[in-house]
């Protein structure tokens, strides 16, 4: 092969024959390196030379890009490599995937970075609400709506007892939701705790072991964990010191209060209220558990009561004759025994038209702005009636729990057997023989729970007339 030693002229001015596929030109300087050309391509650098017995060409690049001296260069190296045994065209392979390997792992160490950022920028309301989403088909519907309140912000209009001029307050877990997920160690939880024990410590008590469990759940998340410490930030000495321990609450109806707290409450105007009261008492069952009841689950044939209850679901009571006879005279508007009324209309015109009410010192909506029933279709907790009641009975410090109490300590009048009110409350058993060998049905029951029902009426001095009509009950004075 002729060889010159190449200038750029000679570089520029190289052209393939048009009868020719290809033309080369040979550089005399650089061992190998040549320059290619083709009748309707551009000219490019290769290099040429024998590697482990057979003649291997490899493109350098274009005169466009590659200076003579460069090319030369290049040449002589790729010359350097086969000297040394290795041929050129799996070190340039090589060299390529060891550089698409360094942009795959830059790229993933920024796609890493960015995901940690946003992470570390996620805050406690945001993983909260996920953890709810999460979570909340294995929860009832008053575990999941006690997470929603107690992370609740404050601001909003308040709905009672203020005439629309009150302004709700921030509810315990709200301070913590702003913050980063990742801040949430124990100092901060510690102040939190601190801070809130001082106002209010049994909601903060509730939120606090809501927040130890839903940072259990982060530290399972493998998104989450790595913003977290190993320990459980929430469930430290400090925190639990400064929370303090709940006391019992003792506050029970007497024996010799239960006339006058039945005639105070049978005086409700409102005979739904009046009615659920009295079923908590005879039935010891939780507040939302009598609130929530539909007239589905009274069966009157085989005078049985359903309660969907936190512990089991469900359980089954005797529907005993007194609480057969208040349900049986309440109005059947919807699927709930007991059905709110109403609600205020929130058409915007009635909206505005109540707000100035309110400014002009009015307390109740116009007949013209309620329409409808509220929301869930059952009353609401009737704490404010109850503590009316209990006011004009003359009775201090009785809670709508305290009811519930009161059916447990007023049997003990009767020594029925602690089995037989657990059941009938809802409570788990206590004992082996409890859980695994005794079975009560609903008419064994029956038995205790109407004597039970029968000597609260008779302390209270509350019978039902038998020619009365049906769910018709009225006072005997002694």
């Amino acid at each position: 092969m002729a060889k010159v030693a190449f200038t750029a002229p000679r570089v520029a001015g190289f052209k393939c024959p048009a009868d020719k596929q290809q033309a080369f030109l040979w550089d005399a300087t650089a061992p190998g390196l040549g320059l290619r050309a083709t009748p309707a391509g551009k000219p490019s650098y290769v290099f040429q030379g024998l590697c482990q017995g057979k003649t291997i060409r490899i493109t350098i690049g274009s005169p466009a890009a590659w200076t003579i001296p460069n090319a030369q260069a290049k040449a002589r190296e790729l010359q350097r490599q086969i000297d040394e045994g290795l041929d050129p065209r799996e070190v340039r392979r090589e060299a390529q995937a060891a550089q698409e390997q360094k942009r795959a792992a830059e790229a993933a160490a920024a796609e890493q970075a960015r995901k940690d950022a946003a992470a570390a920028a996620l805050t406690v309301g945001e993983v909260w609400a996920v953890y709810l989403e999460a979570r909340k088909e294995h929860w009832g519907e008053t575990h999941y709506k006690d997470h929603v309140k107690l992370a609740r912000g404050g601001g909003e209009v308040a709905k009672r007892g203020t005439r629309g001029k009150g302004l709700t307050i921030p509810m315990p877990l709200h301070p913590l939701m702003a913050l980063p997920l990742g801040t949430l160690d124990a100092p901060t939880i510690e102040a939190w705790a601190a801070c809130e024990a001082k106002t209010r410590p049994t909601s903060a008590r509730l939120s606090w072991r809501l927040l130890k469990v839903f940072l259990n759940w982060c530290a399972e998340q493998p998104e989450y964990a790595g913003l977290l410490p190993v320990k459980n930030a929430a469930a430290t000495r400090k925190t639990r010191e400064a929370l303090g321990k709940p006391k019992a609450k003792k506050d029970t109806l007497l024996r010799e209060q239960l006339p006058a707290w039945f005639a105070a409450v049978r005086g409700i105007s409102n005979p739904t209220i009046a009615a659920s009261l009295q079923v908590m008492l005879l039935t010891g069952a939780r507040l939302g558990e009598v609130l929530t009841m539909r007239w589905a689950d009274v069966n009157v044939k085989w005078r049985g009561l359903t309660i969907r209850d936190k512990v089991e679901g469900e359980r089954v009571i005797p529907l005993t004759p007194y609480v057969q006879a208040l349900l049986a005279g309440l109005p059947r508007r919807n699927e709930w025994v007991f059905a709110s009324t109403r609600t205020v209309d929130m058409d915007p015109k009635n909206v505005r038209r109540r707000a100035r009410r309110a400014e002009a010192g009015g307390v109740e909506p116009a007949a013209g702005d309620v329409k409808e029933a509220s929301e869930s279709g059952h009353i609401s907790e009737p704490r404010s009636h109850h503590n009316c009641a209990c006011q004009t009975a003359g009775i201090d410090g009785l809670t709508l729990h305290g009811l519930r109490r009161s059916f447990k300590s007023l049997t003990e009048w009767l020594e029925i057997p602690a089995g037989v009110v657990a059941q009938i409350m809802g409570h788990k058993p206590s004992a082996t023989a409890e859980r695994h060998y005794t079975v009560r049905p609903l008419d064994l029951l029956r038995v205790h729970h109407e004597r039970i029902e029968a000597w609260i009426l008779e302390q209270a001095r509350v019978t039902i007339d038998a020619k009365a009509e049906p769910g018709k009950a009225h006072l005997v004075v002694a």
